[in-house]
């Protein structure tokens, strides 16, 4: 050391891409990768495990960090599992199945804790531990499928040396890559009956010649196949997104479903005629069924449309609201806001506990679907209103409708827009809970709103086991100063 600068032959060596070296994994990282150090420098890899010795080859190098994959396993890790699927590796779907469940769960705990301490500046916050699901496998009340005339092919495809059809693809795309679809014969998210309806779809569309979307030249008929399935109700719904609409073959579908998978109770065909690949389009025509499904969170019936938001693991939806329901300590005498109230799930969730709520959304759709979901449960002290949540949610709009006790928000996994963490400032609720999939920039917005408020709970639930996401709840509370 010089002048008390640190001389460059002391920074730890950088490794260069392509190099290959032998680690030990030290613990899990942000977005379900691993950490190990080379002389303190630090290396994030994919699929490794905490307390295992691999040998990787860099893929990534930057000044600070580099990022590698594992070649071997020279000494696994007592928390490595089996993964059930033959994809994973290959599959965006899970990028967990290789850890124990208790491992994600510690995993998670530490993705809230640091997000708090490193994105959000809290230093001294308790995060509860996080509540862990019943069933880690066949959760998912819902699976979007993407059609694709380019299929790539997993490790395993490729060592069976068949020839193999490039040509159609249905299933979920390979992790970040959405030119690169697999042609799944299995998935274990989604409930059996699910799984069989995405194999059969496949057979019938293969057998009259129908042509998968082409991301490149943008030709092609089938899109997406996106199967909603009631936990609690016999309800399935199939929704098919293809380029224009073909009511001869959406009946041949028809007829197919109804012969074949009789657990199916509407059948729903969205056109997307668009650039973007999603699984929204112009117009949905009901083939069959009453076009919705409606399912069960506690005591409360839901109607859901086909582009209807609704937390996609329906028994941990219950624990997580039941915790947000903590974390607001209503009283009878409370006005509620629920900002981003989507289909009023949170809003007929919480109105027994409380004078009257408001909802926002921006969807109309999803606004119908809300004053369906309270007319269906006998609630009457429930409001929605549709709008543009910076635009709506004002100081203007609270001297309309009376200064909220409590505000709940459940914003996109971006977060709040800092018009919304600006206004939440000034008009000044006693409370506020925050339930957000991405803890980072849920740090973010509540660091955003100042010290006009105190945290008084965290508590994580895991809504996606064999991924790394994970839902949380903080409870905030009003500082009163002076």
């Amino acid at each position: 050391m010089a002048g008390g600068r640190r001389d460059v032959t002391d920074a730890p060596r950088r490794l260069k891409r392509g190099e290959e070296t032998e680690l030990t994994i030290e613990d899990f990282a942000d977005r379900g990768k691993s950490i190990a150090r080379v002389n303190g420098y630090v290396v994030f890899v994919d699929r490794a495990v905490p307390g295992e010795r691999v040998r990787v080859r860099v893929t990534r190098s930057r000044r600070k960090y580099a990022e590698a994959r594992i070649v071997g396993i020279l000494e696994p890790s007592e928390l490595r599992r089996t993964p059930l699927c033959e994809y994973f590796g290959s599959c965006g779907g899970c990028n967990w199945q290789h850890v124990s469940y208790e491992a994600q769960l510690q995993a998670k705990w530490k993705t809230v804790r640091d997000a708090l301490t490193h994105h959000g500046g809290f230093g001294n916050v308790k995060v509860q531990p996080v509540i862990g699901a019943d069933a880690t496998y066949r959760y998912r009340n819902k699976m979007e499928f993407s059609f694709s005339a380019n299929r790539w092919l997993a490790p395993h495809e490729i060592a069976t040396g068949k020839p193999l059809d490039h040509s159609f693809a249905l299933g979920l795309h390979v992790p970040g890559n959405h030119y690169k679809v697999l042609d799944l014969s299995e998935c274990h998210l989604p409930p059996e009956e699910g799984e069989k309806v995405l194999c059969g779809m496949r057979g019938l569309a293969k057998r009259r010649g129908w042509k998968p979307w082409n991301i490149r030249t943008r030709e092609g008929f089938l899109r997406h196949l996106v199967l909603r399935q009631a936990s609690r109700l016999s309800e399935f719904m199939v929704n098919l997104v293809t380029f224009g609409h073909d009511p001869n073959r959406m009946a041949e579908v028809a007829e197919y479903l109804k012969s074949e998978h009789t657990a199916v109770t509407t059948f729903v065909n969205t056109i997307n005629t668009g650039v973007a690949q999603t699984a929204y389009g112009e117009e949905t025509h009901t083939v069959f069924g009453g076009g919705v499904i409606h399912d069960m969170i506690g005591h409360f019936r839901f109607v859901i449309g086909p582009n209807a938001f609704f937390q996609t693991n329906t028994y941990q939806a219950e624990r997580l609201y039941l915790a947000a329901l903590e974390a607001a300590y209503l009283k009878k005498s409370d006005l509620v806001y629920d900002l981003y109230c989507g289909t009023g799930t949170i809003s007929v969730f919480v109105a027994p506990h409380a004078r009257s709520v408001i909802g926002i959304e921006s969807v109309p759709e999803a606004i119908e679907n809300a004053k369906a979901n309270a007319l269906a449960n006998g609630m009457s002290n429930l409001n929605f209103v549709c709008g543009d949540m910076p635009r709506v949610f004002t100081p203007a709009f609270v001297a309309r409708h009376g200064q909220p006790d409590v505000v709940f928000a459940d914003p996109p996994r971006a977060g709040m827009h800092p018009k919304v963490v600006a206004a939440l400032r000034k008009i000044g609720p006693e409370r506020i809970v925050y339930l957000s999939c991405n803890p980072r920039s849920q740090a973010r917005d509540v660091a955003l709103l100042g010290d006009g408020y105190e945290i008084e709970s965290v508590q994580p639930v895991d809504l996606f086991p064999q991924t790394h996401h994970v839902e949380n709840v903080l409870g905030l509370r009003r500082r009163i100063h002076g």
